[in-house]
Parts: structure tokens; C-alpha cells; sequence
């Protein structure tokens, strides 16, 4: 991906090295009629729509807890409080408390997967990580560790607002239920019938391979999404490794401190000096812990976008799956007209089913040919309105989905940027933190 990245010296302040999670990117003014099947979505500019100009939304912290699962066995898991409060009160000068309710990440699991079938044509924000995935060594990969659980918490109150600030799915009033219903709302959830109509992962695989007039636009989002997901896989490796390899320079200083501390002790006119490079070069190795926390931060940010790839592969099946059944019923209808004329002209393939019958039972009398074409006539029928409504509904996904895939491009371009270059600042800043240190300790050893 290529991004034009402005002079590093420009933002070096502090305020632009803010992690993004809690500004969830509201792309510009961004208008669009959207249908799917029976559902129609008038959405206008994300002020007029977006959620977030009506209420804040935070995931405020989590909680262990302990309880009995659907197999009546006694279970540990982390509950996260969701809390809501309206913007107009906050504007008026009143200070309400906010809207709370406990929420399980399966809850947040079984809101995704209502989202991700209700609207198939977008590409719905991801889920922060179950577990964790490219850690290097001194982080914890256990899911109930207190850094990782915080971490998640973060990404969880990031989905949220990725979800209030989609044109489309902040009107859905599942999710509106999600942040303000706490009891029944998985019963109201599971009433809608919504697994009924998810795809199958057989059914979308037949048509990935047998689908033979993809949309090319969407064939080469499916391969972009493959080099994106591959392509961070791989940044997020490195950056483990080299994560790894910078906690040992780090601590080296530590025992270089130890020495020159130790060393201090046996020396009278030099001692001062030691000791002071030693206090120098301990604070530099204590100060690791805090940068590596901080990168973490850039890191979910970019596995963020690991999962994204994923949402993107959804869309692109669900278009094979329209364009393969879209293929199967104008060929069906094609088979069907071929009978026809071959019934109304008495000419027979001859190796075709019928040509066989019709050799070994003999020819169909004058009554039965018509029975038959008065059947295939309505099946024909039938056949040419399923074609036009499957070319309507193929027609009207494609528009919806490539809407979206903009509006998730302009935010990816957006957020990516602005990951990479807050990354780089505290790179620059970590690197002069270094050169002071050794300044430092220079000018105590010029000093002896």
C-alpha cells in the first residue's frame, strides 16, 4: 500500500501519538440509497445518521466472573460494562449518569454474526482477537491476563463505535437493543430466525468453484484481501521478533547500570560519575516496559485490519453465491425453453434423455406433447421473473457492497496512515530517548 506520509518533524507532538481506538473514524459527507431484498436503508451524511452524534458509547471496564454454562459446568469469563449517555444532556450542562448493562464477549460474538447476515453487502467491523496471537515472549497469552483482557476491552468498545458510526448499521435495532437492553436481548436476538438464513460454508464453497462469470471487481478485492491478511501476518511477526530482540538491549543496560553502580563503590575520585551513569542507564532500561505497552497499542491497531480481510472475503462469497445462482437458474431457464421447441417441433436431440425414451417406449401421443408443453410453458414463466428478480437482487447487492468497500477504503487509508506515522514518531522519540542516555553518561564520564 502505497501512503504519502507527511514530514515526521510535523507530528511530533504528543497529542498526535494518541492511539485511534477512541475516535472512531467518521469518513466525510457520504450519501447513499441502499436496498437488500425487502429492506431499504436511506442513509445521508454520517452527521445527519451517525449514532455517535446522538450518544457516547464506551466499553468503561471488564470483570471475572464466575458461573454455570449451558452444559451446567462451572465456568470462568470476563464481563465488560457498556455504557451509554446521550450527547444533548452533556450539551445542556446536565450531568446524568451514564447507561449501563454487563455484556460477555460471546454476546458481542452473537451481535457480529446477526450483523454479518442481516447485511451481507458490508463489511462488518471485526471482533478484537479470543486469544492472543503474535505476542513476543514476556507478554502473557493467556486470555484472562490483566493486560491482554484490557486490550481487548479496548478493542471490544472500538467495535462498538465502528458500528455507531456505519451509515447503515447504526439504524439496525438489534444493535440498538445490544447497548440498551440487557435482559432478553439474546432471546430477542435468536426470535429473528437469523441462523435460518445464513449461508452455508458448503454451499458458499460449491459456488466459489463453480461460478463461472465473477464479477471482476470483485475477484480482485478477494485477492487484495488475501495480500492485505498476508501482508500484516507478516508485519505483525517481525514486529514480535524485533519486540523480543529490543526487551534484551534494553535490559543489557540494565547490568551495564549494576556495574558502574557496583564499581562506584571501590572508587574515591570516580565514584560520583559512575554512580550517575549507572542511575542513567538503569531509568533507560526501567523505561522499556512502557514503550513496548505503547506499540501494542499500533499492534492491535494493525490486527484490526488483519481481521477486516476477512470481512472482505465475506462480501466477495456472498457475491459468488448470487452470481452462481444468478448462472444456475438462466441456465435452468435455457434447459427448459431447448425442451419446449424440441416438444413443439418433434425434433429430438439424439443422444439427449428424451431422444433414449423416446427410442425405447416409443413416441408420446399428440395429448401428452401438449400436457407437457403447457407445463414447461409456466415453468418458463416461472422461471424468467426468479431470473429477473435474481438479476435485481445480484444488481442491487453489487451497487450496496461496492458503496461500502469504498467507504471502507477512505477509512482504511485514513487509519492505516495514521497508525504508521504515530508508530514511526515513537520510534524517532525511543531512538533520542537512547542518544540523551549515552549524552548523559558521556558527559559523567568526561566529568571523572
Amino acid at each position: 500500500v502505497s501512503l504519502a506520509i507527511p514530514e515526521i518533524e510535523s507530528v511530533l507532538d504528543p497529542e498526535s501519538r494518541r492511539p485511534l481506538w477512541h475516535t472512531a473514524y467518521l469518513p466525510p459527507k457520504f450519501i447513499t440509497i441502499g436496498t437488500w431484498g425487502e429492506l431499504t436503508y436511506i442513509v445521508g451524511t454520517n452527521e445527519e445518521y451517525c449514532l455517535l452524534k446522538k450518544i457516547e458509547i464506551s466499553v468503561a471496564e471488564a470483570e471475572k466472573r464466575t458461573g454455570r454454562n449451558a452444559m451446567n459446568m462451572q465456568e470462568t469469563y470476563t464481563a465488560y460494562l457498556v455504557e451509554t449517555r446521550a450527547v444533548e444532556s452533556q450539551a445542556e450542562g446536565q450531568c446524568s449518569p451514564p447507561d449501563s448493562l454487563w455484556r460477555r464477549y460471546s454476546e458481542f460474538e452473537l451481535l457480529r454474526n446477526y450483523l454479518l447476515v442481516n447485511y451481507p453487502h458490508v463489511i462488518v467491523p471485526p471482533l478484537p482477537e479470543k486469544r492472543a496471537e503474535f505476542v513476543w515472549h514476556k507478554l502473557a497469552a493467556d486470555n484472562m491476563d490483566p493486560d491482554f483482557v484490557e486490550r481487548r476491552r479496548i478493542g471490544l468498545e472500538n467495535f462498538l463505535l465502528r458500528v455507531a458510526s456505519h451509515p447503515i448499521l447504526c439504524q439496525e435495532k438489534i444493535f440498538n437493543a445490544f447497548l440498551t437492553k440487557e435482559g432478553g436481548w439474546k432471546e430477542t436476538v435468536n426470535e429473528t430466525g437469523f441462523q435460518l438464513k445464513a449461508d452455508s460454508r458448503l454451499k458458499a464453497l460449491n459456488a466459489t468453484f463453480r461460478v463461472k462469470n465473477p464479477d471482476r471487481r470483485f475477484t480482485e478485492l478477494k485477492h487484495y484481501s488475501d495480500e492485505l491478511q498476508s501482508v500484516i501476518s507478516h508485519l505483525l511477526r517481525v514486529r514480535a521478533r524485533v519486540a523480543d530482540r529490543l526487551y534484551g538491549v534494553y535490559k543489557v543496560h540494565g547490568n551495564y547500570g549494576r556495574v558502574f553502580s557496583e564499581w562506584s563503590a571501590i572508587e574515591k575520585e570516580m565514584g560520583d560519575g559512575l554512580q550517575s551513569a549507572g542511575h542513567h542507564m538503569d531509568v533507560y532500561a526501567a523505561s522499556i516496559d512502557d514503550i513496548l505497552e505503547e506499540e501494542e497499542h499500533y499492534a492491535d491497531q494493525l490486527k484490526e485490519y488483519l481481521f477486516y480481510a476477512e470481512a472482505l472475503r465475506a462480501v466477495c462469497r456472498k457475491h459468488e453465491l448470487l452470481q452462481y445462482e444468478l448462472e444456475m437458474a438462466a441456465q435452468d431457464l435455457t434447459s427448459k425453453k431447448q425442451q419446449c421447441e424440441e416438444l413443439a417441433t418433434g425434433t429430438v436431440r439424439t443422444f439427449s434423455l428424451k431422444g433414449m425414451t423416446s427410442k425405447l417406449f416409443g413416441q408420446e401421443t399428440p395429448e401428452q406433447r401438449e400436457a407437457k408443453i403447457k407445463v414447461l410453458e409456466e415453468q418458463i414463466r416461472d422461471g424468467e421473473e426468479q431470473l429477473k428478480a435474481k438479476n435485481l437482487e445480484s444488481r442491487d447487492f453489487m451497487k450496496s457492497a461496492w458503496t461500502d468497500i469504498e467507504r471502507f477504503k477512505e477509512q482504511k487509508n485514513h487509519d492505516l496512515k495514521e497508525a504508521l506515522i504515530s508508530y514511526a514518531v515513537m520510534q524517532i522519540s525511543m531512538c533520542k530517548k537512547g542518544i540523551q542516555v549515552w549524552t548523559n553518561a558521556k558527559e559523567c564520564f568526561s566529568k571523572m
